[in-house]
């Protein structure tokens, strides 16, 4: 007897509030809002401020600047060394070593209690909670355990008076434990530091486990599904798991991986659920199967602003609340939290496809594009353009990055795109063709800048040798957890770094 039907119940009331995001969106915002403002009232930078004064958006606009990590640091080094009621009431023990870039430059961004209770923790309730009533009701998900692949490195004492981690490890370490009850591995196998062990480790812990759902970033879960295969000769997970249901993943797109994903695991009735969980908050989940867009989450002590992205950069950006924001329209995401990030620019962009509901889909982050030639090439465009030259080239895309070439000796511009191939396609000058005609059917500024070769020529495709990216993470000690390679660049930095090791 499946016992998912006597628990589901208790989510229903919870997906009864979630409807509610289609007619109370601006309403659950408000709240939001001045619940933030009013508790932070008293910490020093809502003195700074004048919190306890504002009343209305429009204030606020007005008085609060805009928040890079570089302008917020100072005030979080503060929170670090142990001062209280800085950002947000009382002490903040939990950090987030954000791995959003592989830039060098660690960011510590603050982890409240109030931020894992009212916005981490729910996100993953709401995705039990939707999953259950909304996509698949006949599942049997608490028959058996779940799987969460989370960072590869634990807490560790960073100050006197905080701790430093990936987000993944944090919510690990602070996870509730009834729910420690219907998951695995061990917290001793998810939290180890080295990743290549902590695989072998948990492949052996997991095998034999009945596993019906997984939580993760779909690159480095492949990894994971693909040693596990190795040691069991088997040919597809639903063999060594056959009450296998559903894959809860995010921290990358999927696009390029679901192909794999359909060879590694055949089941027809497997689902795929995207989430959008960052270490500055948990922003959306996938509602309905059959719409590629995430849920945005209005009601989780996050209040949204919208930048859009042609005034990204300029001196005097006009943001506007999640009514006054248009459909279609690439925007930056900008955030203030129960965290204790205020106007805080996370990085990444969004386009709404929709509205009551708000739903949207990841378009990029506001450092990763390419915009040299006046292309304004995004990571959505990308996915979807490669996408289709895999379709069309009978290729599999394992990784990719690519950046622009601005001259070379015959005077010539174009994208160059370093691709390593799961499966090699027909052509590689075929794929290149089919990519190229892709990004100009998806984006008119691309086909524009494309027209006669005169500006940018065809994109050329240096094919990767296996494992490249792997090894260029590992020599900046980034295997595992949510870190990820630069999809685009404006600048050559991170490619000519890969073309090294690749040895063009």
């Amino acid at each position: 007897m499946s016992i998912t039907p006597l628990i589901a119940p208790f989510f229903k009331s919870r997906v009864r509030t979630i409807d509610l995001y289609a007619t109370e969106a601006e309403a659950l915002q408000m709240a939001a809002f001045h619940s933030l403002l009013h508790h932070a009232r008293h910490t020093v930078w809502g003195r700074k401020y004048g919190y306890g004064e504002i009343r209305t958006y429009e204030e606020y606009r007005r008085r609060v600047p805009l928040q890079t990590y570089e302008e917020a640091k100072p005030y979080i080094e503060r929170v670090l060394q142990g001062e209280k009621d800085v950002l947000w009431p009382g002490r903040t023990k939990w950090f987030a070593k954000s791995s959003g870039t592989t830039n060098d430059k660690s960011k510590y961004l603050p982890v409240t209690a109030d931020a894992l209770r009212t916005i981490h923790y729910r996100g993953g309730q709401d995705c039990v909670a939707l999953y259950l009533h909304r996509i698949n009701p006949r599942s049997r998900f608490f028959d058996g355990k779940g799987l969460i692949l989370g960072g590869s490195h634990s807490p560790n004492q960073n100050t006197p008076h905080s701790l430093v981690g990936d987000l993944s490890a944090i919510l690990m370490e602070n996870i509730p434990a009834l729910v420690n009850l219907i998951r695995v591995p061990s917290k001793r196998i998810a939290l180890m530091d080295e990743w290549e062990e902590k695989i072998r480790v948990m492949a052996e812990a997991v095998i034999p486990k009945n596993i019906t759902n997984l939580s993760g970033v779909p690159s480095w879960f492949l990894v994971l599904i693909k040693h596990i295969l190795q040691v069991t000769g088997k040919e597809g997970l639903e063999e060594v798991w056959p009450n296998l249901e559903v894959f809860f993943h995010g921290g990358v797109a999927f696009t390029p991986y679901r192909e794999q994903y359909r060879q590694v695991i055949r089941k027809d009735d497997m689902h795929y659920v995207e989430t959008y969980n960052a270490s500055e908050g948990f922003f959306g989940v996938q509602s309905d199967l059959g719409d590629p867009a995430m849920l945005l989450m209005v009601d989780y002590g996050m209040f949204y602003e919208l930048l859009p992205m042609d005034e990204f950069g300029s001196p005097d950006p006009h943001t506007v609340m999640l009514p006054d924001a248009e459909v279609g329209k690439n925007y930056a995401l900008v955030l203030s939290n129960c965290a204790g990030l205020w106007r805080y620019v996370i990085g990444d962009t969004v386009r709404f496809t929709s509205k009551d509901p708000w739903k949207f889909i990841i378009t990029g982050r506001t450092k990763h594009f390419i915009n040299a030639f006046g292309e304004e090439l995004m990571v959505d465009n990308a996915e979807k353009a490669l996408a289709r030259a895999c379709e069309a080239c009978g290729a599999l895309v394992a990784d990719y990055t690519a950046a622009p070439v601005f001259m070379d000796s015959r005077a010539k511009c174009r994208h160059q795109w370093l691709v390593e191939f799961a499966r090699m396609p027909d052509s590689v000058e075929h794929f290149a063709a089919v990519l190229d005609a892709s990004l100009k059917e998806l984006n008119s500024d691309y086909e524009a800048k494309r027209s006669k070769d005169i500006a940018l020529q065809r994109p050329e495709i240096v094919v990767a040798r296996p494992q490249l990216f792997h090894d260029w993470l590992a020599a900046k000690g980034k295997l595992g957890g949510q870190h990820k390679v630069p999809r685009l660049s404006n600048d050559r930095t991170y490619i000519d770094e890969m073309l090294r090791l690749n040895g063009e």
